[in-house]
């Protein structure tokens, strides 16, 4: 039980994802050790992320990384408004609109010295910036070759929106079926393997008093920077400790009976530690986070669904390991969450 207590950020994922696969709403304390899981909502994380305007001039900070604005000065260019009427009366356009715009004395280049620099070229951010402008460009050409209005610019966002956000692909799995060693079989190889994976999570531990989503929350909503620094900070940890889990699962020896359950465990949680290690872009890279918010439900539901699988292997073979022995805590911590919830709502 020692990795329960060490663990309180996977216990807090796993209770999320019990959340979504039981519909439970607390969690009961005293059998597991750990507190009740401060789970958020997503969509209130994400419009929480969508929404952020850091200096309430109007633009959310996604927005002011495609306008070229600084999100944390009101009046970028010293028009005398606040970027968000600027943008609104067609004074600040998008970065990549606004560079083809300007004269330039050389063929090949489009630079203008007020404008602040675009996102950096490897963010989802850029690439949003990228679909915007070619769709741009194509506008303005159907237009004969005419500027466009604020409704078209407008429109034009809207659609590269939609096509940004289907082409955004899922990154492959940490592992495939050939990278896993199977070795052995039956109870004791069972049992074996349960007792090296709690192992595993005792000799990784994610120290972190609330959820990832908790933190990134605090991150969005603290107005000292040091303060929301320090909660993307947390996040890193959870993430990175998610992955650094996964690998120590990887290099297992795995029964034959449990290797395909291991694998998807294995994927679930480094997929969600990649997931979780988005979200600190909500400062550099906005739309990254977003997208990661939007990934986040189904992998803690993947990640809860993998350990409700490694239980079920266990039972199927009739493989029982008594509480508070090596393993027990591998075999039955979702299982032990669902049934002590439903007693708790036991009048």
């Amino acid at each position: 039980m020692a990795w329960i207590k060490q663990n309180l950020g996977v216990i807090s994922s796993i209770f999320i994802a019990v959340i979504l696969i039981a519909g439970a709403h607390m969690l009961a304390t005293g059998g597991l050790n750990t507190k009740k899981a401060d789970a958020y909502s997503t969509n209130k994380i994400l419009q929480a992320v969508a929404t952020r305007d850091s200096d309430h001039d109007g633009l959310p900070d996604w927005e002011e990384a495609l306008y070229g604005t600084d999100p944390h000065k009101a009046d970028t260019r010293g028009l005398g408004m606040t970027d968000g009427e600027a943008v609104a009366k067609g004074l600040i356009v998008p970065n990549a609109v606004a560079r083809i715009n300007t004269p330039s004395t050389t063929p090949q280049t489009s630079s203008d010295d007020s404008l602040a620099p675009s996102p950096a070229s490897n963010t989802l951010t850029a690439k949003f910036a990228q679909n915007l402008f070619i769709l741009y460009l194509s506008a303005k050409q159907e237009n004969g070759g005419k500027d466009l209005s604020q409704q078209d610019l407008q429109k034009i966002a809207l659609q590269a929106i939609d096509k940004f956000s289907k082409s955004v692909s899922i990154s492959p799995n940490f592992k495939t079926k050939n990278e896993i060693a199977v070795s052995g079989s039956g109870g004791k190889a069972l049992r074996a393997f349960a007792s090296s994976a709690d192992t595993v999570f005792s000799n990784t531990p994610i120290r972190s008093k609330k959820s990832e989503t908790a933190y990134l929350y605090d991150a969005l909503q603290n107005k000292s920077k040091d303060s929301a620094q320090s909660a993307l900070t947390h996040i890193t940890i959870i993430a990175n400790g998610y992955q650094k889990i996964s690998a120590g699962l990887s290099v297992l020896p795995v029964p034959k009976e449990l290797a395909g359950a291991d694998l998807n465990l294995i994927n679930a949680l480094y997929r969600l530690g990649a997931i979780i290690g988005d979200f600190t872009h909500i400062n550099n890279d906005p739309l990254t986070a977003i997208i990661a918010m939007k990934q986040y439900p189904e992998a803690v539901q993947k990640l809860g669904k993998a350990f409700l699988a490694i239980s079920s292997v266990y039972k199927d073979n009739s493989v029982s390991i008594p509480f508070g022995t090596s393993g027990y805590m591998f075999t039955h911590v979702v299982t032990d969450i669902i049934k002590n919830n439903s007693t708790a709502k036991t009048p």
